[in-house]
């Protein structure tokens, strides 16, 4: 087999000056959570079980354990074990933790990345937005311009002329089809719902400031609370994103802390992935155990410390401001 790799590509893609910076502004994250009096906590990137979510893909390997063969899966975040901490006092936490997503390399993509998590009990989901606020204004070397937070229905009825909650999937495949010639054919209601966010709203979403997103719908919950929308009491995601420049910076809930609606969550994700075709995934029965015991009510919030980084040096892609992404690696 001939080996058509170039003869440089065992050097990183960031210059070292670059990395030089990318170190200070990780010194800078960890001291904006150090005046806050939050903890900084590492945990495994290995799990006995990882995400389940549909729409997420994870990465398992086989390892020799005390119980013989196992299947272990690298962490898509490191959540399920910082929720394991929180249940037994550990106050708040955060942590710069590397994750693992299969399938995803691109400018803003890439396998292996840096993830920024944080956990405030008794914190409500308005005050981990100002939080989140705060530290993105800490970290960025100019002024990203007013906070503002749009409703996930009304981006859609704006930008597209749909209702996301309401409208059929045939029209919803339809718009996609006249947007951008977006093949939806196969695709369940929330994978329609998510192309059309990536492709048609998000493109359009922090140009003029931050933008925080909010009101998700029920199905997109993941491990967040739901609450039911003034407008009709249609039930929603109680979680946000933060956007700037186009660019999605952070997934912020109010935590689940029900087990038993967990252990619900994770069979029906592993259900859904059946019907998509792909491979169930081994859930996480500690992080069950843990909401048993009474983890507290919390808001938690992931960061991609890589795609803020990106935006803090004004580089192009995420490979500007890694050592060895994925092609590299």
């Amino acid at each position: 087999m001939t080996d058509i790799r170039g003869a440089d590509d065992w050097q990183p893609t960031a210059t070292i000056e670059t990395l030089r910076a990318r170190a200070q502004l990780m010194a800078k994250i960890r001291a904006f959570f150090a005046a806050r009096d939050v903890l900084e906590v590492e945990t495994p990137i290995l799990g006995h079980g990882g995400s389940t979510d549909p729409h997420l893909d994870s990465l398992a390997l086989e390892a020799i354990t005390p119980d013989g063969h196992e299947r272990l899966w690298l962490q898509t975040s490191p959540e399920f074990h910082m929720k394991r901490l929180l249940a037994v006092g550990s106050g708040p936490i955060f942590q710069l933790a590397r994750s693992f997503r299969d399938g995803e390399v691109g400018r803003r993509h890439n396998i292996e990345f840096t993830m920024l998590e944080w956990y405030r009990p008794g914190l409500s989901l308005a005050g981990l937005i100002d939080e989140c606020d705060a530290l993105i204004r800490h970290v960025l070397p100019i002024d990203p311009g007013p906070l503002r937070q749009r409703r996930y229905r009304d981006l859609f009825r704006e930008t597209l002329d749909v209702d996301p909650f309401t409208t059929s999937l045939a029209i919803l495949r339809q718009r996609g089809a006249e947007i951008g010639g977006l093949s939806m054919t196969d695709a369940d209601r929330d994978g329609c719902l998510d192309l059309l966010m990536s492709f048609a709203i998000e493109p359009l979403l922090g140009r003029e400031g931050i933008d925080v997103v909010v009101d998700y719908p029920a199905s997109q919950a993941a491990l967040a609370r739901k609450h039911r929308d003034p407008e009709d009491g249609a039930e929603v995601a109680s979680r946000f994103e933060i956007y700037l420049h186009g660019i999605e910076l952070a997934n912020g809930y109010d935590e689940l802390t029900d087990a038993a609606e967990q252990a619900v969550r994770f069979a029906d994700d592993n259900r859904q992935r059946q019907a998509l075709g792909k491979p169930t995934v081994d859930i996480d029965h500690r992080l069950v155990a843990a909401l048993e015991s009474g983890m507290p009510p919390a808001s938690g919030v992931a960061l991609g410390v890589d795609r803020l980084i990106q935006l803090a040096l004004m580089k192009d892609s995420i490979a500007e401001v890694m050592a060895f992404p994925t092609p590299r690696c």
